[in-house]
């Protein structure tokens, strides 16, 4: 990790604060002064601000059900409320990823810059299980075959999708992309639009009965189940 993102993480200031920190020669590296904020470092280093050591800041994640009308980041320029505004910490909270303002459902918050990094990332192919309800309420084998096998949008195709319908106009769909307003963009391609969107599942993890608006920290089981979900995927041949 940079220097000047580990002293970030440790509380002492923001990143770009402490980059100039940093440069003025406030900072040591095992003992010895460090200028440049991009020097590596890990745990294992002893980082001293002004003499003082700087400890890791504890990390933590918290599920928050998010309300419509929320938005997905640290602060809003139009004052409108934010994620981190509803999740009580003392640590610097970072929404991972982002649910638009009027998709409600699971976000999750935290302070670990590498398991934020490693949840979103394409290539870690993270599931995330959505419930949208659409209009037309009905979707044709057709469409939900186009959904399952991907469909071209203007950013490029979609990777393959788990898809479910059921009744009064609910489909689950199941991706393990990012892509802004993804889903939405994917149930539009088919020729529907989408009348509600709930985020119900993020990895291993379930909304289980949290309240629109509550939070609650992760446990380090559920955290670690977290981790074990950006392994990546052994597939095993069948043996005949």
């Amino acid at each position: 990790m940079r220097l000047a993102k580990f002293l970030a993480h440790a509380g002492v200031a923001s990143r770009r604060a402490a980059e100039g920190i940093v440069g003025d020669g406030r900072v040591t590296v095992d003992g010895a002064v460090v200028t440049d904020p991009a020097r590596d470092v890990d745990e294992s280093n002893a980082v001293a601000l002004d003499g003082r050591r700087v400890e890791p800041e504890p990390r933590e994640v918290h599920a928050l059900n998010k309300p419509a009308g929320v938005v997905s980041t640290a602060r809003d320029t139009h004052g409108r409320p934010t994620v981190v505004q509803l999740v009580r910490s003392r640590r610097r909270l970072y929404p991972v990823g982002r649910l638009d303002a009027d998709t409600t459902g699971l976000i999750l918050l935290t302070n670990d810059g590498e398991l934020a990094e490693r949840l979103t990332h394409p290539r870690y192919g993270v599931k995330k299980v959505y419930r949208a309800r659409v209009q037309p309420k009905r979707l044709s084998p057709r469409a939900l075959d186009a959904l399952r096998e991907g469909v071209e949008l203007e950013d490029g195709r979609t990777a393959p999708a788990q898809v479910r319908q059921h009744g009064g106009g609910v489909v689950e769909i199941t991706v393990r992309e990012g892509r802004k307003r993804q889903v939405r963009r994917m149930i539009e391609a088919v020729g529907h639009r989408v009348v509600e969107l709930e985020r119900v599942a993020f990895g291993p993890l379930g909304l289980r009965g949290l309240e629109p608006g509550r939070s609650r920290r992760l446990t380090k089981a559920e955290v670690e189940r977290l981790r074990r979900a950006t392994e990546p995927r052994v597939h095993t041949k069948k043996r005949h």
